[in-house]
């Protein structure tokens, strides 16, 4: 696999030589069993596979070198490159001004671009309504464009069941800037339509076996749906593809269900391949990597889980979703939110905002923690959060439990 060039700052020693000897024992990665960190009085389980993956690597290698290649130019991100604060921290510093919020609000006009300034295309890609804006101002976007070639193939796959005639289905959160762009590429070519979860997908199942009169689906999956989707008609012949970072069990769930609907509801005279197209080949390998590795982690028993990311993150979200219906999970974005050993300050997603949790920490020897992190945090954080832990216990000793995979 391609090498990338990623600041130091955001490596890890240790988390570096863990994952290789890891990666040495387990070549063609069947071990999704944690990686044991024993501290003494504190003993750290890690997943099997978390942290950068391929396409945040890319990212972060293109995103860094244009700032270098450019002095003197202003740089723009068209939004937030990936969803961790302290890499788009770091870009800033460096003076990358955002266009946008992750959510599509103008931060800057587009207005006042001009063929001089360089934009950089997020990890997420864009719609092909701004690509065509920077094009058309004579910004270049190809050339600074850091789009996951995962998310691409999404896109790709989109565009070939589209020539079959079939209708995109898009599992993916709608206000995400990847699910925005993937509905673009998927609209253009073919009728498309956004659904957020199994619950929505249920009410898609409605219009196609016409227990809900078609007229109600604009008012259900309103701004969701591509210009002159027919519900009378786009409905029988369906594929889905997903947001790459969401849950990949509940994009397989969603697209059984409707798989089921279809072959039940549909026009019989026609083969199954004739009504639902196969688009398993669009799960991320990334996503099912740090999912799997999860499932893996939660068969060790443990007081607590910790998992760290950046809070907008979609795929860490999932991953904290997973561990909460094992154990008490924590949610942070650095070690700075562990503010001593009784209190921690975690994000609960459910209500997108931070809290303070006091008597964390078990009164127990040895405490142990169940510990992962998103596709977009640097593996430093992660080992900042495990010495800030291992310092809460005078008996416990970093070095000895990392010289075994520090001396290789």
């Amino acid at each position: 696999m391609k090498k990338f060039n990623v600041p130091l700052i955001y490596r890890s020693p240790l988390i570096s030589a863990i994952k290789q000897k890891r990666r040495e024992a387990d070549k063609l990665k069947k071990d999704y069993s944690p990686t044991l960190l024993n501290f003494g009085p504190i003993q750290v389980y890690l997943a099997r596979h978390f942290g950068f993956c391929y396409g945040v690597e890319n990212a972060i290698d293109i995103a860094f070198k244009t700032v270098e290649e450019n002095p003197g130019k202003r740089i723009f991100l068209l939004s937030e490159m990936i969803h961790n604060p302290l890499v788009n921290a770091d870009l800033m510093e460096r003076g990358v001004q955002f266009l946008q919020d992750t959510y599509g609000k103008q931060l800057v006009p587009f207005e006042s671009l001009t063929k001089e300034d360089v934009v950089i295309i997020p990890a997420f890609g864009t719609t092909l309504d701004i690509e065509e804006r920077l094009n058309h101002i004579g910004i270049q976007t190809e050339k600074y464009n850091t789009t996951c070639p995962f998310v691409e193939k999404v896109w790709n796959r989109s565009g070939q069941i589209a020539a079959k005639g079939f209708t995109v289905i898009i599992h993916g959160k709608p206000s995400h800037e990847e699910t925005r762009a993937t509905f673009s590429h998927a609209a253009s070519t073919a009728p498309a339509v956004v659904i957020n979860d199994m619950n929505e997908a249920v009410e898609l199942g409605k219009f196609i076996t016409g227990e809900k009169d078609s007229a109600d689906f604009y008012n259900i999956f309103s701004g969701r749906y591509s210009d002159g989707f027919d519900a009378a008609k786009d409905l029988q012949r369906i594929g889905v593809v997903n947001q790459t970072t969401m849950l990949a069990s509940d994009t397989q769930a969603i697209a059984d269900y409707l798989k089921a609907v279809i072959l039940t509801n549909g026009n019989a005279a026609k083969p199954q391949e004739q009504r639902f197209a196969d688009t398993r080949d669009t799960l991320c390998y990334a996503t099912n990597d740090n999912q799997t590795a999860v499932y893996g982690l939660l068969e060790t028993e443990a007081h607590f889980a910790i998992v760290v990311g950046g809070y907008n993150s979609s795929n860490t979200s999932h991953l904290v979703e997973l561990c909460e219906e094992k154990l008490p999970t924590y949610f942070i974005n650095s070690a700075e939110k562990i503010i001593d050993r009784d209190t921690i300050c975690h994000f609960n997603f459910h209500k997108k905002e931070e809290q303070l949790t006091s008597n964390f920490m078990p009164n127990a020897e040895p405490v142990k923690i169940l510990m992962t992190s998103g596709a977009s945090c640097p593996d430093a954080l992660v080992e900042g959060v495990i010495e800030k832990l291992v310092s809460f216990f005078p008996a416990a000793t970093f070095e000895t439990a990392a010289e075994d995979f520090l001396h290789l």
